[in-house]
């Protein structure tokens, strides 16, 4: 198989890609660590191939993936955070956040797309921040939310055209990103954990994939909840941090 991996250098898509290529198959790797992605080419030269770029920058994007062949499974991965401390709204660091994890995916969404095989699999990864409103994160669960709601639209445009899609919503997931948080992370698991339960959803075809599921399943249920109970229960749950 050939698979696309954005984000690629660090974190769960450095695991995806570790993951891929040794089980023998070909990945386009893409990110913008030019030291991670020559030591990827010098690792597996006959099954990699890597793009260095930035996908907040459309034309950049287009010029990387405007010729990269045909894509058996494609997967959305780069993203980022930066948290928001009320009452001072920062709007940079919003736009920040919503150019990489959103309008970066629409970017690589423009040139993926029309390169994903009829039976391939298009996957964006979102957080189960996606879940519920969450203190701090009123930029980084925003973009996440979206992507939820992006991949879902998808997943019904794309079925005629015979592409599955699949949303990726992990919980805290030990990673450069998560060690800059000052709070606690309660079922962190290690990047090479959230791999494989990424790689079997996929093959199994899954709509949606979440872990560790004690946690993102007591996400979903408080998120069910009318607004006013989950206001509450996340407010105590605040309090006592």
């Amino acid at each position: 198989m050939k698979i696309m991996i954005t984000g690629a250098t660090s974190g769960i898509g450095a695991a995806l890609t570790q993951h891929y290529l040794e089980q023998g198959h070909h990945v386009l790797c893409c990110g913008r660590n030019a030291e991670a992605l020559a030591k990827l080419e010098q690792q597996y030269p006959a099954q990699v191939q890597t793009r260095r770029f930035d996908i907040t920058d459309l034309k950049e994007t287009q010029e990387q993936l405007g010729s990269s062949g045909a894509f058996d499974v494609a997967i959305l991965n780069a993203g980022t955070c930066e948290y928001l401390d009320m009452p001072n709204f920062d709007a940079s660091a919003f736009k920040r956040v919503v150019d990489t994890n959103l309008t970066g995916v629409a970017n690589c969404l423009e040139m993926v797309i029309p390169q994903i095989k009829s039976g391939g699999r298009l996957a964006l990864v979102g957080s189960s921040a996606s879940y519920l409103p969450l203190p701090r994160a009123e930029a980084y669960g925003a973009s996440k939310a979206a992507i939820e709601y992006l991949a879902k639209t998808l997943a019904i445009t794309l079925k005629p055209l015979n592409i599955g899609v699949t949303y990726i919503a992990p919980g805290f997931v030990k990673t450069p990103l998560t060690d800059r948080n000052d709070f606690p992370m309660p079922m962190r698991v290690d990047t090479q954990t959230a791999a494989q339960r990424i790689v079997r959803g996929l093959k199994q075809g899954k709509a949606e994939v979440h872990f560790p599921r004690r946690f993102t399943g007591l996400l979903k249920v408080i998120g069910s909840l009318p607004f006013c109970l989950q206001r509450r229960l996340i407010s105590r749950l605040v309090t006592r941090h």
